[in-house]
């Protein structure tokens, strides 16, 4: 059975290719990109079971006046995939302050009003799922990395507190983890003015492995969203979907030494109860 689905960001990478897989399958898309004219191929090709629908993340208004105008063409959409974004390079202390503010206003308050915003649709039709693409970077960091960082691992958060809030509507959530794929992301980066002092630290190097093409991008970005597609036609999905082994072998490696750091703890935190 067909499937309609909404999903942002389709101009380029997992999102665009994401369209493109479902269209082809025959599913409905209705794809937001904040140029117009970008999907005009698609839309010849595939006539009205595309939709494009401009929409630049940042403005909430908007996100709620297209989230309507969706709804209302398409009747029902049954997946709502948050794919906007991108990513913020330098270290916290190189970046500036409206790149911060654009890069929380785009990553997580985009992520976070676009959600929302979808929450009373599902609702009034009876449920449906919510798809967040985040990264491994929302369960890790890299150096360099840390305002892209604080956007992925608060979006995770919220979505983590939203899929209990909603689950008695019939709503569902999915967290997608890929870790370094071959997409455009690096050619998309926002880069700060690096400053002299942080050249011979680990944000230099990450700085430089970049630069040069030495930082291992082993995710082959058709796989991650034939994954993602499939999980997110599953009955019951994962919650959250790490993808490439270079997420799998990060997380991992990151979660048991945070296990094994709150292990040795265990004395002190228990102390800190309320007696009796």
């Amino acid at each position: 059975m067909s499937k309609t689905w909404l999903i942002t960001g389709t101009s380029t990478g997992l999102g665009r290719l994401l369209t493109e897989r479902l269209l082809e399958r025959g599913d409905r898309v209705v794809a937001t990109l904040r140029q117009p004219g970008v999907l005009d191929e698609l839309l010849q090709r595939h006539g009205d079971r595309l939709h494009a629908l401009t929409l630049d993340v940042t403005d909430t208004q908007a996100i709620r006046t297209v989230m309507q105008e969706a709804f209302e063409r398409m009747g029902r959409i049954d997946v709502v995939v948050s794919n906007a974004g991108y990513g913020l390079f330098g270290a916290g202390e190189e970046v500036s302050d409206a790149q911060i503010e654009r890069q929380i206003a785009t990553n997580l308050t985009g992520s976070i009003q676009l959600i929302r915003a979808a929450l009373p649709h599902l609702r009034e039709q009876g449920g449906g799922r919510i798809v967040q693409v985040s990264s491994e970077g929302g369960q890790i960091a890299y150096p360099n990395f840390s305002l892209y960082h604080a956007t992925k691992w608060g979006i995770e958060g919220f979505v983590e507190s939203v899929a209990k809030e909603v689950a008695p509507f019939g709503i569902d959530c999915l967290i997608i983890e890929p870790g370094p794929t071959g997409t455009n992301f690096a050619a998309g980066l926002d880069h700060a003015h690096p400053l002299a002092c942080y050249e011979d630290t680990p944000a230099g190097e990450v700085r430089r492995a970049v630069a040069s093409g030495d930082f291992a991008i082993k995710g082959d970005a058709a796989k991650t969203v034939d994954a993602i597609i499939v999980a997110a036609d599953a009955e019951t999905p994962p919650f959250r979907l790490a993808l490439g082994s270079t997420a799998y072998t990060s997380i991992r490696q990151a979660l048991s030494e945070r296990l094994r750091l709150l292990e040795e703890q265990k004395t002190v935190a228990l102390a800190a109860d309320l007696d009796g």
